[in-house]
């Protein structure tokens, strides 16, 4: 654990100023495996942009849980085709998806935030845990203006429960110059965000946030509850 912390704390302590130079700095300080994760939200895009054009060793991954908006389809299609790249698609343990239907049935999410959470957890956590298996670092497209819940992101931290470094090279970027940026750079975004969409998952549970909402209030829009799958909270 003091090689992780020793890392972490190395890159908090010199923060680079550009996208591309902080994700050579990670790749520099972290041995082993890279991993980012990408939902195709407007984030993980202009990572992904900057992973593509930089030729960095860093693996991109996603996690189909079935569930996905079409357009969420069509923009990671679009950004294979531009990149040149392949995105490692993991999807849920059949075995463990049919036990979620067969006991809550298609919609039995809305029933409690339990219910949901359990569904995130068949759908996204545990194929995530397959995602970072082996790996050294963590990419995540984390920012602090997010969420409340988000407000303490740190460029790294450890993970203790994965035995990783998880990176959020965008933790200080306002969501303004992260859509400013992708669309000067002409990076293929998923063009619900056009339709007020502004956090984008499952399409049972997404919807356009309203004028003065955080981003992530689309999320789950039903609950009272931290908008969160389970991925980033441990």
């Amino acid at each position: 654990m003091q090689p992780l912390v020793a890392r972490a704390e190395a890159l908090n302590a010199a923060v680079p100023s550009g996208i591309a130079p902080r994700l050579q700095a990670i790749r520099a300080a972290i041995p082993g495996p890279v991993v980012l994760t990408t939902a195709f939200g407007i984030e993980s895009q202009l990572l992904t942009h900057f992973i593509a054009r930089e030729r960095l060793d860093i693996d991109l991954v996603t996690l189909d849980t079935g569930r996905l908006f079409p357009e969420t389809l069509d923009v990671w299609a679009e950004t294979e085709a531009r990149y040149g790249v392949r995105i490692f698609a993991l999807h849920p343990d059949r075995t463990e998806l049919d036990a979620l239907l067969a006991r809550d049935g298609p919609m039995g999410f809305r029933q409690s935030v339990t219910a949901r959470q359990h569904c995130c957890h068949v759908r996204k956590v545990l194929p995530l845990a397959r995602a970072l298996k082996g790996a050294g670092g963590w990419i995540s497209g984390l920012r602090r203006d997010q969420s409340t819940a988000r407000r303490d992101t740190r460029f790294a931290k450890v993970d203790p429960a994965r035995g990783l470094i998880k990176v959020s090279p965008l933790f200080d970027w306002s969501e303004e110059d992260v859509v400013l940026h992708v669309r000067s750079l002409d990076i293929p975004y998923n063009r619900l965000l056009d339709a007020g969409f502004r956090s984008i998952g499952c399409q049972p549970c997404t919807r356009a946030t309203r004028i003065g909402e955080d981003p992530r209030a689309g999320r789950w829009w039903w609950e009272d509850s931290t908008r969160e799958c389970g991925l980033h909270t441990r």
